[in-house]
């Protein structure tokens, strides 16, 4: 369970600086790339984001593994039937999960999405159920549903923006965040279990992956190819680079809690993320956060750590792994 705490402490980071990133990065409107498709600029910019993010950790985890010499196990893992599993993987967190997530943001706004995205957990919870025969106590899932309903609750709170998109597209590329980043863990947990790919074969595997698809198939697919190249001519693309290294450590701890204690619990506890964003928010850019916003933390932080546990004695989190 300690490897998802900290996966949950280091995407917060990454959340924080990589929204920092994209706010730097302020000439939005000329990038309309392509208007046949009716993608916004907001939404352009955000794949793009998206793209060199997964593009940045591809290349954090190629130096990682070429430094700890395992670069030609990840080939070996590459081969086999874990291997394979991990590829489709990262089509569904990648492209589809996280493409889906963005165009919600800019159709229904940030916090509605938050809110939906929010229940991927459970999904992935019931198919690891299912698929992988994992299995949570009755307490372990009342605690997960109070931890994603003050993550509800949250986003209720904080929910300020209006938005002028499409509600239905909206609503359908949420939906798909939710299917691709359930489904994504599920069958990482699956493709692990095969002996030839542990968690960090299969990170690189599901990053390169996630890169290629973004730089060679999506982002040329709706006409982001300028932006891209403008992006990185930036210095915002420094920014970008810290973002990743913050996510592909995130990445590391929770990989390793998938492999430690299961798809289902590790995705329970990686969403203790929401909770952390608030407590980094306050430090890094001074927001200070109200007592409802305190409260939920609190609800998230204890329900996603009483859901990755098997006992509740209070030495748990020490001896949990």
């Amino acid at each position: 369970m300690k490897f998802g705490i900290v996966s949950g402490i280091f995407w917060a980071l990454d959340t924080i600086v990589l929204g920092i990133a994209l706010s730097l990065y302020l000439p939005i409107e000329p990038f309309v790339a392509n208007p046949s498709l009716a993608i916004s600029g907001a939404v352009v910019l955000a794949l793009v984001g998206a793209g060199l993010h997964d593009t940045f950790c591809a290349l954090w985890m190629l130096l990682y593994m070429g430094v700890k010499r395992r670069l030609l196990d990840t080939w070996i893992a590459l081969k086999s039937r874990g291997g394979k599993a991990c590829i489709l993987a990262a089509c569904l967190g990648g492209p589809l999960g996280m493409g889906g997530y963005v165009i919600a943001i800019s159709n229904i706004g940030p916090a509605t999405t938050a809110i939906i995205s929010s229940f991927y957990p459970a999904l992935g919870a019931a198919l690891a159920t299912v698929f992988l025969k994992e299995h949570m106590r009755p307490r372990q899932w009342l605690a997960l549903c109070i931890a994603i309903a003050a993550i509800v609750v949250m986003g209720v709170e904080t929910a300020t923006e209006t938005t002028e998109g499409n509600s239905l597209i909206g609503l359908t590329g949420a939906i798909l965040c939710v299917l691709g980043w359930g489904s994504e863990a599920v069958l990482l947990a699956w493709g692990m279990r095969d002996d030839a790919v542990d968690n960090e074969c299969a990170l690189q595997i599901r990053e390169t992956t996630s890169a290629i698809i973004y730089l060679f198939l999506l982002l040329p697919l709706i006409g982001a190819l300028p932006t891209l190249l403008e992006a990185i001519a930036s210095p915002v693309i420094s920014v970008v680079g810290l973002a990743a290294a913050l996510g592909i450590t995130s990445y590391l701890f929770y990989y390793q809690g998938i492999k430690k204690i299961g798809a289902g619990k590790a995705m329970a506890v990686n969403i203790s993320y929401s909770a952390w964003s608030v407590i980094f928010s306050l430090i890094i850019l001074g927001k200070i956060p109200d007592g409802i916003e305190i409260l939920c933390c609190v609800c998230i932080l204890l329900g996603t750590i009483f859901a990755a546990t098997d006992t509740i004695r209070p030495t748990a989190f020490f001896v949990h792994k």
